[in-house]
């Protein structure tokens, strides 16, 4: 029984509660053990929160028992990435420097999550501050795919899109600021969608890079997306970057997919040198199955894309770097050497000597260096007129076409320590994510097949206009309903074993 309540979608297991077949403590139970029986090997958790968990899914049976209307997702379990604030359960953002920490507050996206009787099930690990593209950078150990717990997981995600594969969770939620939710959601076989920047607020969420963050949903199936998109979603007055603006009919667009008379772009300079065959001949398949759906496909030239990558890492690194300057271990988190003979200039300093790992040391201080005196111009600012450059490649796109598509990533999930002392090979797996994070516009990754030369699962990225997220799920629909009949989905009938 326990085996066929995790490999539930989160969609079947909310009418199952909501119908009392089920109940929430029974489905949170149900992946407590799994999480138990597993996560040893996946290392896809950081904190399990047992008790927060079952009592959240017994006040769901309650109001169930009371007659009370429960929402689409209520009682469904939930992996939440350690990004997130969240009162009284620690986060640590998968570093060092904030082990133990205990925040005071829960973000604006965790009270919507418990606002809609979502049952959080723990913090899941993480590239440490969401700089990476493995779950490799994370100071408490890597996370393994499920797929092959050799190989890496994505990133910065990992965690979340590993809970997912290893059917520790039915839901998960992500940042993507240079492709962290639909990396990992590629390599593993799951969904993963950038809503678009500012859909989802950014309160509480650690930040990063902070004109590029942007939480959003993972899920098994593109329906569980849009679910727990419309939870996550809208207006926030904490979040000075939030849109004021209605939340797009997602669910209803996942339940109608469709791509008939749709204009669909592919841009050339998504593929070419560093991509893998079998990646080439999955999307190379998706584009006939689109154009066999009813799509017309549309070639497409965006030359600025080619300069997405430098200009990402100069940008990312420059408000990492203001962003990280806060940690200081004189507030909060991590404190080292105060023992009465530092100043505390030089707790500041041993703290972050001990607290922040290499990769996050290496942004800072390209950040550093590229908002100095004399050289801000010619690295920041040039950046930021490529991002102009970008935007506007993308504005003439869709000028052309509805959505767009490519690979999600240019390969299969790479074997863990493959990359680990060469990080420009590393920033290469976001080759494809990192365009959509620079111009501001949503995208989703969903499951395409598997590679031929090694099993593993391959990702294709639709990429659509600003507030235009519905679009995502429409042609994500479609394009799911009509592999699942032709080839059957990757993950949940060729689920691997662990």
């Amino acid at each position: 029984m326990s085996d066929h309540i995790i490999r539930l979608t989160a969609a079947e297991t909310a009418a199952r509660i909501a119908s009392g077949e089920l109940t929430a403590v029974e489905v949170t139970e149900a992946h407590l053990a799994r999480i138990e029986a597993v996560d040893e090997k996946v290392h896809a958790f950081l904190h399990v929160d047992r008790d927060g968990a079952l009592a959240q899914a017994r006040a769901v049976d309650e109001k169930r028992e009371r007659g009370e209307k429960l929402g689409p997702l209520a009682g469904v379990p939930l992996a939440l990435k350690d990004i997130f604030t969240t009162e009284g359960i620690p986060t640590t953002v998968g570093s060092k420097i904030l082990e133990g920490w205990i925040p005071p507050y829960d973000a604006t996206l965790t009270k919507r999550l418990k606002a809609a009787d979502v049952v959080i099930l723990g913090k899941t690990n993480m590239d440490e501050f969401a700089m990476g593209s493995s779950t490799e950078n994370s100071a408490y150990g890597p996370t393994g795919n499920p797929w092959d717990l050799t190989r890496i997981p994505g990133g910065s995600g990992g965690g979340s899109s590993a809970a997912l594969a290893s059917f520790q969770a039915p839901l998960a939620i992500g940042t993507d600021t240079g492709g962290s939710i639909r990396q990992p959601a590629a390599v593993t076989g799951t969904v993963g969608v950038k809503p678009t920047y500012g859909a989802v607020s950014r309160y509480g969420m650690v930040a990063f890079s902070s004109s590029l963050d942007q939480g959003g949903p993972c899920a098994r199936t593109v329906l569980d997306a849009a679910l727990l998109h419309e939870v996550i979603a809208g207006h926030d007055p904490l979040d000075s970057t939030s849109i004021d603006e209605p939340v797009p009919a997602v669910v209803e667009a996942a339940r109608n997919g469709s791509v008939e008379g749709m204009r669909v772009g592919v841009v050339k300079q998504f593929r070419g040198d560093g991509y893998q065959a079998g990646v080439i001949q999955r999307f190379d398949e998706s584009v006939a199955l689109l154009k066999d759906l009813g799509a017309e496909i549309v070639e497409l030239d965006c030359p600025s894309f080619d300069l997405a990558l430098s200009a990402y890492y100069l940008i990312a690194p420059s408000e990492c770097s203001s962003n990280l300057a806060r940690f200081d271990g004189l507030r909060y988190g991590l404190r080292t050497g105060d023992d009465g003979s530092h100043s505390a200039e030089e707790v500041t300093s041993l703290t972050r000597e001990a607290g922040f790992g290499d990769e996050v040391k290496r942004r800072i201080m390209l950040g550093t260096y590229a908002l100095s005196s004399g050289y801000y111009d010619a690295y920041y600012g040039s950046a930021q007129k490529v991002r102009t450059l970008i935007k506007r490649d993308f504005d003439k796109a869709f000028e052309q076409v509805d959505v767009i598509v490519s690979p999600t990533t240019p390969t299969t999930a790479f074997a863990i320590g493959e990359r680990a002392d060469d990080p420009m090979a590393m920033y290469l797996a976001d080759l494809c994510t990192i365009p959509t994070n620079l111009a501001g516009n949503a995208a989703m990754s969903l499951p395409c097949g598997l590679a031929p030369e090694d099993n593993l699962p391959v990702g294709l990225q639709i990429i659509a206009p600003v507030m235009k997220d519905d679009r995502l799920y429409k042609v994500g629909a479609a394009v799911e309903a009509a592999f699942v009949e032709k080839w059957g989905h990757p993950l949940l009938e060729e689920a691997p074993s662990l």
